[in-house]
Order: structure tokens, then sequence, then C-alpha cells
């Protein structure tokens, strides 16, 4: 395949991940990442590529989901405080490839199991109030993983407020949102500051094909619900993903 169809290629199941991911409130990294990994791109390129998109998708959703009044400040304040300088840690720390590739492989797996497994959730449904100090703890360590990894967390943050019906389930997803853009825009500072941005040439073009597919699913998701088909579409991209790069880890 030359380098101009993989490109083109890339454009398309990113503008697909963008979609899906963003009708949730996600950024859709995990995805970026998934597609990345499948046409061999270095985890040098990848982890910073996967950041930029995200805030581009993740800014879109958090303004359609907010618009739609489905956000609480009072959930996403701790969680922002202490995962906005963890983010900025992880994104400065440089993992070796035989780490980076096994963790970002689990995260992958861990991704394609929630896509497949997601709940839903009745809007009559009785709600928790979390404690702040728990939020803050929780914040702290999403806040981390998300700088290492080059994801912004909401794979990991949406299904634990849905878990304990901290949350209703459009809100969380607005939650999500603002949540995955600060700790991408964090991540995004630290990689910058430590060891500066390797990106690809043709990230204008992934950039425009995330941004059209971002707001096709905000606009979709912040009104109803994604559909389950996709998602375990989604589901089967991200496993084969995620075992590429366990299977690659130390190769």
């Amino acid at each position: 395949m030359t380098a101009e169809l993989s490109s083109i290629l890339l454009s398309v199941l990113i503008f697909i991940a963008a979609v899906l991911y963003s009708s949730v409130g996600h950024g859709g990294a995990s995805g970026y990442i998934a597609v990345m990994a499948l046409s061999g791109i270095t985890p040098e390129v990848m982890k910073p590529t996967a950041l930029m998109l995200n805030v581009l998708v993740a800014s879109i959703a958090t303004y359609k989901f907010y618009r739609a009044g489905a956000f609480s400040w009072r959930l996403f304040w701790p969680l922002a405080i202490t995962a906005v300088p963890m983010a900025y840690l992880g994104g400065a720390l440089v993992l070796p490839g035989h780490f980076y590739k096994p963790l970002v492989g689990l995260v992958l797996l861990y991704a394609a199991w929630r896509s497949i497994i997601t709940p839903t959730q009745h809007t009559d449904s009785p709600l928790v109030t979390p404690h702040t100090a728990l939020l803050l703890v929780l914040g702290a360590g999403l806040g981390l993983l998300s700088g290492l990894t080059g994801v912004g967390g909401g794979i990991f943050l949406s299904p634990i407020l849905l878990l304990y019906r901290w949350a209703h389930l459009r809100v969380i997803s607005g939650v999500a949102a603002a949540f995955i853009l600060v700790n991408s825009c964090a991540g995004l500072l630290g990689l910058f500051s430590s060891q500066g941005l390797s990106l690809p040439s043709s990230l204008p073009y992934w950039a425009l094909a995330a941004m059209l597919g971002g707001w096709l699913g905000a606009e979709f998701g912040s009104k109803r619900l994604a559909s389950p088909m996709l998602r375990k579409l989604l589901a089967l991209v991200l496993a084969i993903a995620g075992a590429k790069m366990l299977g690659t880890a130390f190769s």
C-alpha cells in the first residue's frame, strides 16, 4: 500500500472512531491508537498524535454536551484539579517501548471490553453523591494513566461514574468529554516539555477527519444513545489492535 493510500485509509478510520467515541462524550484516543497500531506507527508518533486528535474531538464533544445541559460542575472540578498535574507528569515521562506497548495493549483490550458490556442507565435510577476526596484521588490516578498512555481517561472514568450511579448517562458523557479535554491538553504540554512532539505529516488530514467525525458523533450522542452494533464493531478493532500491541511488545 502506498503512503498516500495508507494516509487516506487512516483518515477514514479516524473519522469513524471519532464518530463512535464522541457520541458517548469520549475523545477517541484509544480508537486512534488502535488504527495507528495496526498501521505500524511508532509509539513516539502515536502518543502525541492521539492526544492532539483527542483535544480536537473532546473540545467539540464538551461544547455539544454542555449546550445540551448534560454536565455537572460538581463532579468535574474535583476530578480535574488533581488530574491535570498528574496528566502533565505522565506526559513528561518517557516509557520504553517494552513498557509502553503492553500498557497500551491492555488499555485497548479494556476499551474493547467496555464497548461490548457498556450498560444503560434509566433516568429514574437513584443517584449517589460521591465524596469530594474520593473524586480527587480518582482524578489523580486517571490523570497519570492518561498522560502515560496518550488516552484521555474517559474510557476508565465513564464506567466508574455509571457503576456507582454518580450521574445519569448523558451527564456522565459531558463530564467525561471535559475531563478528557483537560487531561489531553496537560499530557501534550508534559510531553512537549520533556521531549518535544513527533507528529506525522498527514496530521492535518487526520485532524480534519477527527473534527468532522467528532461533530457528527457529539451532535448525535448529545440527543440520543449510540448504536450497540456500532459499539461491537469498535470493540473488534480495539481488541485486534490491543492484541497486536501485546504481541509486538518484546519484538
